[in-house]
């Protein structure tokens, strides 16, 4: 699989988020990051039917320390790729 990797970052979690759910962005990764900051983001990429776990793959919850967002069709695909 062929995947053009290209990031960005527009300084907001709950923006990005709102990017993955709305299909302008393929997906959203965030180390370290508080629940605050995406909790509300993470609600509407799920909505939206996508995916959201923290770095090791499980499902994200208020627990979780990291965060990686993306289309429910391609989530896995593209956590290969970050993981390597």
């Amino acid at each position: 699989m062929n995947i053009k990797h290209e990031f960005t970052t527009s300084g907001s979690a709950v923006l990005e988020l709102i990017r993955v759910a709305q299909g302008e962005q393929a997906g959203a990764i965030f180390p370290d990051v508080k629940n605050w900051d995406v909790a509300a983001g993470v609600i509407l990429v799920r909505e939206a039917g996508g995916r959201v776990t923290d770095l090791e793959g499980n499902d994200w919850n208020l627990k979780s320390q990291d965060a990686f967002a993306a289309n429910g069709l391609i989530h896995d695909q593209i956590f290969e790729v970050i993981k390597r």
